[in-house]
Parts: C-alpha cells; sequence; structure tokens
C-alpha cells in the first residue's frame, strides 16, 4: 500500500476507532458487558467492511479507472446491504446487545464516511497528470516560418 493511500486510511480509521471506543463506553454504561460487546462487534464490522470497500475502490481506481464510479455506487450499494443482512441476522442474539451493535454500527459507518470526505478534500490530489505533459508533445501544424 503506497504512503499516501496508508495515510489517507489512518485519517480515516482513527476517527472511526476513537468513535467506536465512546460507543463501547457509552453501551457498557447504559447496557453493560453485552451491550460493550455489541458496540465493539458493530464498530469492528463497520471498520472492516469500510476498509475492505476503500481497499477495493483504490485498487479500482488504479487498474480499471474507467469503471470507478460504477464500482464505487455498486460497492456502497453491496456494503449497506450486508451491514443490513447482518443487523437482521444479529437481531434476536443473546451474545451481545443487538440494539448497542445496530447503534455502533451505524455511528461508525457515519463517521468512517465523514471522515473519508474530511481526508479527500484535504487531499492534494493532481487533476493534471504532470507526467504525461511530457510524454505528449504537441506536434506543430501549419506554416513553419
Amino acid at each position: 500500500m503506497p504512503s499516501k493511500d496508508a495515510r489517507n486510511l489512518l485519517q480515516i480509521a482513527v476517527p472511526t476507532a476513537a468513535a467506536g471506543a465512546i460507543a463501547v463506553a457509552v453501551s457498557a454504561a447504559v447496557a453493560g458487558g453485552k451491550g460493550a460487546l455489541g458496540a465493539a462487534v458493530g464498530t469492528v464490522l463497520a471498520i472492516l467492511f469500510m476498509g475492505i470497500g476503500l481497499y477495493v475502490l483504490q485498487w479500482t481506481a488504479k487498474t480499471l479507472p474507467q469503471l470507478f464510479q460504477m464500482m464505487g455506487l455498486m460497492l456502497y450499494v453491496a456494503q449497506l446491504l450486508l451491514l443490513l443482512i447482518f443487523v437482521a441476522v444479529f437481531k434476536d442474539t443473546s451474545l451481545f446487545n443487538p440494539k448497542t451493535f445496530a447503534v455502533s454500527l451505524v455511528v461508525a459507518t457515519v463517521v468512517w464516511m465523514a471522515a473519508q470526505a474530511r481526508a479527500h478534500l484535504k487531499a492534494k490530489i493532481f487533476y493534471i497528470d504532470p507526467d504525461s505533459e511530457k510524454s505528449e508533445k504537441p506536434e506543430k501544424t501549419g506554416p513553419s516560418s
């Protein structure tokens, strides 16, 4: 992973993990140990899904740039559907508190998306490739006088 991508991931994952730690602490105070476990599982799941999605989008941007927008839309829909499936599957579990799981999952996902938007806005991304100007010299046309 290039250093720019790793720095971008760090700027996104750290605020999400911090929000998850707060969610775990609040859930532990409100719902006890099962609440804390539910919040931890929800946070880890959100970071895992969103991290894999970010990796897939970065890979797509580098290898298949023509599919980037379509892949981004498809990926976000797939992530939301998978998260919805996880919430539906674990809604009646006795392993952890399903309400704290769902709330922390949503909170971590929203924090991830906000941090991703902020990281993208602060990134210095070239919109013109400086290397392409060196390789593509325009040919002179018309009379040479």
